[in-house]
């Protein structure tokens, strides 16, 4: 037993050193230790909580990035750790103004920004909270997005902490990045956002307006017609505007009444609302298949192939051999050719003139099923085909053109195998197919951007749609 309280005497003395060494940024002492006892750094990360090195290297007057990148070279686990209060290494150079030390360690991962200290605060909550570093705010979302969507133990967003702690400049940095932010992918993204509620139901324009913050009102209330719900009730069944009525009650206050303005104008009519979710909802729709189109795995890549090369084959081929076959010869009501065949469909209509044929055009195409035939195997090959231009990895180039030209052989062999007397309903049918072929690039260049990054896949709703929220804004 005595040995066992001298070794764990020893053991602290040695923790104690090391610390030292890092507040240094002594390599040669720590090492010295490492031969002391070679499970030093093991003994530290045992604990559930502790003070590791590198929150010493964190609080330190100096910063010694060198001792800081060996230490975490030797045991990566001491980032994510968590002292006795609550704080992690990334939030300790933070609460000490130590941004060259966040920067570092946001380059070793960026997803230490959505480290969770003590009640659930994370970096980016504190950068809100304290208003001090609002470019490291800034980094915080560029290096990881989705940190906005991170919550306290109150269920709480970074902007809901910026709110309560009446930090402005720090608000206005998070809805502006909210509002302009292409790493994510639609608005309804951003409504559920700015609409988030805590552990009471309070969206962040209810805390607002309780606070008594005209200036953030304002700044949420800009995000659009279609980013806050002005009618969102909490847990005790209220919205902003009803504390706006009962303040107004009590006392009368400029700013009670700015607020109170700003919200029956930003009040829009149900009709509006109903229409926009209708819009909102399409477009998401929409634009996430592209998306998804855009993260398909391999697999699921290769066996769309192989199922659209068979479709595309096996329409291009009843194109070619269709149902009632092709005329063998021609044949011409006004001449006496006893070797050619003689078309006869007035047995649907008795009155029907004899038609003209033309060898290598269809014998059905005055039937109606011929025409069902026709389309919905024209509807098979051009959506293999998009299929196929959508799965097929950037780069193939020449693939793509022969693709392209495929698609413009069908519509040749449609031509070959109309009758001259159906020109105008063949036209009509290859108008629709130009349009389609238009609609199937347009959707791959789309999906091309995606993929690479160049375009973000959001929700623009319809012009026309903006304006009649305008004009139908209660003043």
């Amino acid at each position: 037993m005595e040995d066992e309280r001298v070794e764990k005497l020893n053991q602290a003395a040695r923790i104690e050193r090391l610390n030292q060494a890092a507040l240094g940024g002594y390599i040669n002492d720590f090492y010295n230790l490492i031969k002391e006892d070679v499970k030093i750094l093991e003994h530290i990360d045992e604990l559930p909580f502790v003070e590791t090195p590198l929150h010493k290297v964190a609080s330190a007057r100096e910063t010694h990035i060198p001792f800081a990148m060996e230490m975490l070279r030797l045991k990566p686990s001491f980032v994510r750790k968590l002292n006795p209060d609550g704080l992690s290494p990334i939030h300790v150079a933070l609460l000490n103004g130590k941004t060259q030390v966040v920067h570092w360690l946001l380059k070793v991962d960026g997803d230490l920004v959505r480290v969770k200290g003590r009640e659930g605060m994370t970096p980016l909550h504190d950068a809100a909270a304290t208003e001090d570093h609002l470019d490291l705010l800034v980094k915080f979302l560029k290096v990881c997005p989705d940190s906005i969507e991170d919550v306290t133990i109150r269920n709480e967003t970074a902007l809901h902490v910026a709110v309560k702690c009446k930090k402005l400049e720090a608000f206005k940095h998070l809805v502006e990045w909210v509002r302009q932010n292409k790493s994510k992918k639609t608005m309804l993204w951003k409504r559920k956002i700015l609409n988030w509620k805590d552990e009471e139901g309070n969206t962040v324009l209810y805390v607002a307006v309780s606070t008594n913050q005209p200036k953030a009102v304002r700044l949420l209330l800009d995000s659009g017609p279609s980013g806050v719900d002005i009618n969102a009730k909490n847990l005790e069944d209220h919205t902003a505007g009803d504390i706006l009525v009962k303040r107004q009650q009590v006392e009368y206050s400029i700013s009670s009444m700015e607020m109170t303005e700003m919200l029956q104008r930003a009040e829009v009519t149900k009709c509006a609302r109903y229409l926009l979710s209708i819009v909102l909802t399409l477009e998401e729709i929409r634009l996430l298949q592209v998306d998804k189109w855009a993260k398909i795995s391999d697999d699921r890549r290769n066996v769309l192939l192989v199922v659209a090369t068979l479709l595309m084959t096996v329409t291009y081929q009843g194109l070619l051999s269709p149902p009632g076959g092709l005329w063998q010869d021609d044949y011409n009501p006004g001449s006496n050719m006893p070797n050619a065949t003689k078309p006869d469909y007035r047995s649907l209509n008795e009155t029907a003139p004899y038609l003209q044929n033309i060898a290598g055009t269809a014998i059905g195409v005055r039937f109606y099923f011929f025409w069902v035939f026709l389309l919905t195997n024209t509807l098979t090959f051009m959506l293999s085909y998009t299929i196929v231009l959508l799965v097929i990895p950037s780069g193939y180039f020449i693939l793509r053109i022969a693709l392209g030209s495929l698609s413009l052989c069908y519509v040749a062999s449609m031509a070959v195998i109309f009758p001259i007397y159906f020109l105008y309903t063949y036209a009509l049918v290859l108008v629709i197919l130009f349009f389609f072929l238009l609609f199937t690039h347009y959707l791959y260049l789309q999906y091309a951007f995606v993929s690479k990054g160049i375009i973000e896949v959001r929700v623009r709703p319809n012009a026309i749609l903006e304006c009649y929220l305008y004009f139908n804004k209660v003043v």
